[in-house]
């Protein structure tokens, strides 16, 4: 539904906010884009990362984006204004000043994301990381706390933050509270019928 949110936010000096999905690894956030593409709004995504079976409907991500912190050149972005990008959380520090961003911030049982992650790692046949599984979880709890003090410090910054058991289990909730965080004319129903809760496998 190309230029929803220029009708809904009228755009401005910076031009239309940028939708942001961020998370941990492993957080939902996949979930949450197809989503909102479901609900009517475009997502900036190359498709380079094909789906698989750790996210079978697909990663919706820009291989770019993965480059933030290095990267000085950032003007691309602007070309995401009006649509939906997908940013891990530890990124989200890099994003430019020059535009202005809605931050949906998914959240999940910390058990369940490193549960998952792990499972990932074992099939890709990399790095077993269970024994760090400890550490792991006092990062993400840092990298939460700065994500939240980020977005209340930059004025270009609104965030709002969704559970993912939540989500699985009260889809109209979550399309209902994310509908109403980007303007109210997003498509609920759709986003709704988007969440599978087959693919809710690590649970705590």
């Amino acid at each position: 539904m190309a230029g929803l949110l220029a009708r809904l936010f009228g755009g401005g000096d910076r031009g239309d906010p940028i939708v942001v999905v961020s998370g941990l690894p492993r957080s939902g956030t996949s979930m949450m884009m197809k989503m909102l593409e479901a609900g009517g709004l475009d997502v900036m995504t190359d498709g380079e990362r094909a789906p698989d079976v750790d996210n079978p409907k697909g990663y919706f991500e820009l291989e770019r984006v993965k480059d933030l912190e290095k990267e000085t050149d950032k003007s691309y972005l602007r070309d995401a204004r009006g649509k939906v990008l997908k940013v891990i959380s530890f990124l989200i520090k890099d994003l430019p000043d020059e535009n202005d961003y809605r931050v949906i911030f998914m959240r999940r049982d910390l058990d369940e994301v490193l549960a998952s992650q792990n499972k990932m790692i074992d099939r890709l046949g990399t790095t077993d990381s269970a024994a760090q599984d400890e550490a792991m979880k006092e990062a993400y709890r840092n990298d939460i706390v700065r994500v939240r003090l980020l977005c209340k410090k930059r004025s270009n910054f609104e965030l709002i933050e969704t559970h993912y058991k939540a989500t699985i289990e009260t889809p109209a909730e979550t399309a209902q509270t994310v509908n109403a965080f980007l303007g109210g004319h997003l498509d609920e129903a759709a986003m709704r019928a988007a969440v599978d809760a087959s693919l809710y496998r690590n649970r705590s």
